[in-house]
């Protein structure tokens, strides 16, 4: 990705893509800030010229191997951390997807160190943020209303 994260000239773009299969969703590990370490939803920044359905498929590629279908929009948020002097180091406004596994084989790719399916039991071992839970229980509950709440297995 060319541009700047860390202090931005203005916000960022980011997607990312719910992936509900067999009543869990799909998690990854972060390999790098803001949030390195951590358990998140896959997703990541979208490029210039490129629609957010796509960059919602190509970040989920990129970062877990599964071929998406994006199918409704979740959420749009912002996250912004600030520095120790009250500076925005990082400003990302993202907009998350339900997505369908069209195919493909979890696996940890890009900037991701490691994936897991989870259901909403099992979330609290992750450490989610307040957010992200927030953003997958709505998923899983748009997965109900559109009648494919276990989706495809992969």
């Amino acid at each position: 990705m060319s541009g700047n994260r860390e202090y931005p000239e203005r916000p960022v773009v980011g997607v990312g893509g719910v992936v509900i299969s067999g009543g869990r969703t799909l998690l990854i590990r972060r390999g790098g800030p803001p949030l390195e370490g951590q358990w998140s939803i896959p997703g990541g920044m979208l490029e210039v010229g490129e629609t957010l359905i796509e960059g919602v498929r190509r970040e989920l590629a990129e970062e877990t191997g599964i071929e998406v279908r994006v199918l409704d929009l979740i959420e749009v948020f912002e996250r912004i951390n600030l520095d120790g002097s009250g500076k925005p180091k990082y400003h990302f406004v993202v907009l998350d997807y339900l997505c369908e596994a069209v195919r493909g084989e979890a696996r940890a790719g890009s900037d991701v160190t490691d994936v897991a399916w989870a259901s909403p039991e099992e979330f609290q071992k992750y450490l989610l943020t307040e957010t992200a839970t927030r953003v997958i229980l709505k998923a899983f509950e748009i997965a109900r209303e559109r009648g494919n709440s276990s989706g495809p297995k992969v």
